[in-house]
């Protein structure tokens, strides 16, 4: 079960703003990390989403410290971090809001397993989103250990 996530973009407090319109859930101020913001639906699993501002890093403290932020001014255009996420909206509220800010929204399907709602945030970060109804086939798929198969025929993971 992943409870958070954190990610970086460049407007952590508008990025809020639109996920918790797409997730129906509310966006507060995150005071560990200056100028971020969390994404809280109050959901059954304690689910949230860290939003810092792009070139946030967490670094190791010393010893026995926690983990610290540290801000660089090195950032890619794009990251190789993504996620699925359910949501209880539609795929056109999905849609109507990506229009909206201007960020690439395209419906994909995965494999012929399941679909899901790419949604470029800030045209950089892709977060897959996915509607009650593809979540009820995503879950179907990723449950079933049977499913485990497709992914032993690749011949590198076969020796795992």
């Amino acid at each position: 079960m992943i409870h958070h996530i954190s990610i970086a973009v460049k407007n952590p407090n508008h990025v809020a703003q639109v996920f918790a319109e797409i997730l129906k859930a509310q966006a507060v101020p995150f005071p560990p990390n200056p100028s971020s913001y969390m994404v809280i639906p109050f959901d059954e699993h304690g689910t949230a989403i860290e939003l810092y501002p792009l070139g946030s890093q967490i670094e190791p403290g010393e010893g026995d410290d926690e983990c610290v932020f540290v801000h660089t001014a090195i950032t890619s255009r794009f990251t190789d971090i993504h996620a699925a996420i359910s949501v209880p909206t539609s795929q056109k509220e999905i849609e109507q809001i990506g229009v909206r800010e201007g960020w690439r929204v395209v419906r994909c399907n995965r494999d012929s397993f399941f679909d899901v709602i790419e949604f470029w945030v800030e045209n950089r970060l892709m977060i897959e989103f996915l509607t009650p109804e593809m979540a009820s086939v995503y879950l179907k798929f990723a449950t079933d250990k049977e499913n485990l198969k497709y992914f032993l025929a690749e011949p590198a993971l076969a020796t795992i």
